[in-house]
């Protein structure tokens, strides 16, 4: 897998460049390019060592229904690009339980719409805040996609966390953090390659330490049951 020129960071995804532009219904051609309405945010922190997700500039608000069809028709585009990568995760997490009823946009992660899936090990997340201490194993995935106020679809990264044996890291309450760009590409995962692109999620994550440094789905788009 390559390394990414920082322009390509940048304009929100890496590599060959996956843009889905939708109009209603139907999915049209991927472009070459980014849609012309596309603003990131400007770079906070060094290129090789950011403070924050690479963020959309003014992202359109959708409704739940909204969301929830945009994402059916890009899900499998998505899953492709990741599974790309190799990381097992990454083919796996669309088999997973979805914890969320539909995609929410979350200014924390960029300006995407995201969801949370979980692997079976992480089964006590469907208590949410009162899950406790997961256990090793566990693997949280949340895709990704970016809505542009004039409707231009981005394919967004997949934001990994995955719990690993006591003594994996201190700081991180012991989950390795991991970034993969649609195309497949790795951005970078605590301990390995890349890893001065991911410190932010260990600083941000680290607020809630008595949490299991975890933070959970808006309540209004949280899925019933355990």
């Amino acid at each position: 897998m390559r390394s990414y020129s920082w322009s390509e960071i940048r304009r929100g995804v890496a590599g060959a460049l996956l843009v889905a532009a939708l109009a209603h219904a139907a999915a049209l051609p991927a472009q070459t390019d980014a849609p012309a309405d596309v603003e990131m945010g400007a770079i906070s922190g060094s290129p090789e060592g950011p403070r924050r997700h690479f963020r959309l500039r003014n992202p359109a608000e959708l409704g739940t229904d909204e969301a929830e069809r945009i994402y059916r028709i890009a899900s499998a585009s998505l899953h492709a690009g990741y599974a790309a990568s190799g990381l097992e995760e990454a083919r796996a997490y669309q088999g997973w339980r979805r914890f969320n009823t539909a995609p929410y946009l979350s200014s924390t992660h960029g300006n995407h719409y995201i969801n949370n899936y979980v692997n079976p090990p992480g089964g006590a997340y469907a208590r949410f805040e009162k899950a406790g201490t997961l256990p090793a194993g566990t693997v949280i995935a949340k895709d990704s996609f970016s809505v542009t106020e004039t409707g231009g679809i981005l394919l967004g990264p997949l934001f990994v966390m995955q719990k690993m044996p006591p003594g994996f890291n201190y700081l991180t309450g012991d989950w390795k953090y991991k970034q993969v760009q649609p195309d497949g590409t790795l951005l970078g995962e605590t301990g390995g390659a890349g890893a001065e692109r991911v410190e932010y999620c260990i600083a941000c994550h680290l607020a809630r330490e008595q949490q299991d440094h975890l933070y959970f789905i808006p309540p209004a788009f949280r899925a019933a049951g355990e």
